[in-house]
């Protein structure tokens, strides 16, 4: 079952399936055109990465500053700018929270 959440800035929704420990299929853009998942692994590997620190989300789709969250996805997991989705499923899911335009990861 899909669940929809708004994405990072809260400019538009998106869908996903499964969670963050099992993995994610994000579905975004016009009608759920596109879709990335994003397995258990790489779930874990930047959750251990980010762990205790408050950092950047980097949503930008060009210009992602050092050490955001957005860097981590386009370096580890896919090219495509999925912060804004990631970072909504791991603050839904209680992973992290807001911290203004940062993500503050427990």
């Amino acid at each position: 079952m899909s669940k929809e959440l708004a994405t990072w800035a809260g400019g538009s929704c998106f869908e996903y399936d499964g969670c963050v420990k099992v993995g994610t299929a994000i579905h975004f853009g016009k009608c759920g055109k596109w879709k990335q998942r994003v397995t258990a692994e790489q779930y874990a590997r930047l959750l251990g990465h980010f762990r205790g620190r408050t950092v950047d989300i980097g949503t930008s789709r060009d210009n992602r500053p050092e050490g955001s969250v957005g860097e981590w996805l386009q370096k580890y997991v896919c090219e495509t700018a999925i912060a804004s989705y990631v970072g909504a499923i791991l603050v839904e899911e209680g992973y992290a929270r807001r911290d203004g335009s940062k993500i503050q990861f427990a």
